[in-house]
């Protein structure tokens, strides 16, 4: 199984590399299975859509980010032509905000490797496109561990599954001193401004005593 993250700015052609992606890979080998999650599949429901990246990560599969490297121009006339057709496209101030918001990745960074760069202005976006021919070739190799060139999703905190027989010492501690503060203020409004040296904290629970 393998991961595959289509990113780039609104209208930068993701929609039509993904599609070729996914031509060029059936054509390779009539075993794979392809998905793709994209807007039409936000009517699975919000764990459905996670899924498959939750079991990625699990799974330990390698992964790699395609960006559509198209310029804002491009984007914005793109988007304008297909409002003009009467097409899907971005409302002028979502797609301002979208444009202002996307982070360009970088392959020097761990989690932006590997990176395909596909230049949709320039290179036509086909199935026989040099970086899809490459992307294809990167997903279909086998997965060795050993081999630098492949790139395993490995769990972290956010992913792994946290085993619910094991306390969080950080949030329990954070529980106990609420209830001790909430107990001492209830005990603080009972006592209409009086003294008091002993607060219980109720039933097999120690008394805090207070001393001038």
């Amino acid at each position: 199984m393998a991961l595959v993250v289509m990113c780039g700015q609104p209208c930068s052609g993701k929609s039509e590399a993904a599609a070729c992606l996914t031509a060029a890979l059936r054509s390779s080998s009539a075993d794979l299975t392809v998905r793709i999650i994209d807007e039409s599949s936000l009517h699975l429901g919000h764990n459905d859509s996670y899924k498959g990246i939750g079991v990625a990560y699990h799974d330990r599969v390698f992964f790699f980010l395609l960006l559509c490297d198209t310029e804002v121009d491009h984007c914005r006339e793109w988007n304008s032509k297909r409002q003009e057709k009467g097409e899907p496209s971005y409302d002028s101030n979502i797609f301002e905000d979208l444009i202002r918001r996307f982070e360009k990745p970088d392959r020097r960074n761990r989690w932006d490797s590997p990176l395909f760069e596909l230049f949709p202005p320039r290179d036509e976006i086909v199935e026989s496109s040099l970086v899809i021919a490459e992307a294809v070739s990167y997903l279909t190799k086998k997965v060795d561990s050993k081999r630098r060139d492949i790139k395993v999703l490995q769990p972290t905190i956010a992913t792994q599954t946290v085993r619910t027989t094991e306390a969080n010492s950080l949030y329990e501690m954070d529980k106990a001193t609420q209830e001790v503060v909430n107990a001492i203020v209830e005990a603080q409004s009972c006592g209409l401004g009086l003294t008091m040296n002993k607060i219980s904290l109720g039933p097999n629970m120690p008394t805090i005593s207070f001393s001038d």
